[in-house]
């Protein structure tokens, strides 16, 4: 699959460039008045699973604000219905129709029975392409494999997770069901005009650096290896020591995206790092009110400007996780621009 914008290209492969690719997690959603004229419309349900629509969702943004990548516009948890759990979006959050537990896991579909409820998204992803201006790039995303399991057995990832750290058998029986369907729905999207795919594991950095290691790495090791290349990892929460050892940084991945707890520049010159590095200004910050918000991001851009074009190849500029709702317009489309002008 050939990567359409050059900037992102040249970041996967490490190429040296002076300005680098701008995409945001969520930069389709509630801060959006785009986004918000056509939620006065559809139900949030509706905006995912109507192809046409979702691809709307997903323009808009690239078309106001410029960004170098668009996303499908999806949601995580669609794997968990497809599975049968149900799913229902209220006011206070999704909620699934019933907890994963030792009984209910045998009411669960196989993969195979599973993937059609996901062929929406593979509609979405190829009607996206066709609005899309032929130089943006376009990446489709899962959800990682222990942030699913979180969700399928307390319904969130907020507080200890003492029901999903305590259940060891039930997180391996899930994942024999739940990894072989991620792998059908990754392709699914590869195989509609994904250049890659996110993995997003935001209930990651919940988990202990052994954890990590010893329960979420063979699962990812084995999505990473199924698509050598395609597969992007983000982690919400985790440290170096959870990432950034060799063993994982040698996995096929085509990138790796961090939040804003780590100091990316810290790490672009690494020579044994996968593909880009995609983060990782606070997006908190982006509420500042607008002349505190430029002196914040030109401190950011800084540390970035300091590194030789060499040191920071591979750098795919974005936030520490996704945009917030309510987040000024204004500071968004600035964040752009001032990239672009700050490193050219």
């Amino acid at each position: 699959m050939k990567i359409r914008n050059e900037k992102f290209a040249n970041a996967i492969a490490k190429i040296p460039q002076s300005t680098p690719p701008v995409w945001f997690m969520r930069q389709a959603g509630r801060y959006h008045s785009h986004y918000q004229a056509l939620r006065k419309q559809y139900s949030f349900m509706e905006l995912c699973k109507k192809p046409e629509i979702a691809a709307e969702v997903a323009r808009g943004p690239v078309a106001e604000f410029d960004f170098d990548v668009s996303i499908l516009f999806s949601d995580l948890l669609f794997p968990l219905e497809a599975l049968g759990q149900g799913l229902e979006y209220t006011d206070a959050g999704p909620r699934l129709g019933f907890q994963l537990d030792s009984q209910s896991i045998l009411k669960l579909k196989t993969p195979d029975q599973a993937i059609g409820a996901l062929e929406f998204q593979a509609e979405a992803l190829i009607k996206t392409r066709a609005v899309l201006p032929a130089d943006k790039s376009l990446i489709g995303f899962v959800g990682g494999p222990w942030t699913l399991f979180v969700y399928a057995v307390e319904g969130g990832h907020s507080g200890s997770l003492t029901l999903s750290k305590s259940n060891p058998s039930l997180y391996r029986s899930f994942m024999e069901i739940l990894v072989p369907l991620l792998e059908k729905n990754i392709a699914l999207q590869l195989e509609a005009g994904a250049e890659i795919v996110m993995l997003f594991d935001t209930a990651a950095g919940e988990v202990s650096p052994s954890f990590f290691k010893s329960q979420l790495e063979p699962e990812l090791a084995r999505l990473a290896k199924k698509f050598p290349g395609r597969l992007g990892y983000y982690s919400k929460g985790t440290h170096a020591t959870h990432v950034f050892r060799p063993e994982f940084l040698n996995l096929p991945w085509t990138g790796l995206g961090v939040d804003h707890r780590f100091s990316l520049p810290e790490y672009l010159p690494r020579a044994d790092r996968p593909g880009f590095l995609q983060g990782n200004f606070d997006q908190a910050l982006l509420f500042l009110e607008p002349a505190l918000f430029d002196r914040a991001l030109d401190e950011y851009l800084e540390s970035y400007a300091k590194l030789s074009l060499n040191d920071r190849a591979g750098w795919v500029s974005g936030l520490g996780h996704g945009v917030l709702p309510k987040t000024p317009e204004r500071n968004v489309k600035r964040f752009v621009e001032r990239v672009r002008e700050a490193l050219r």
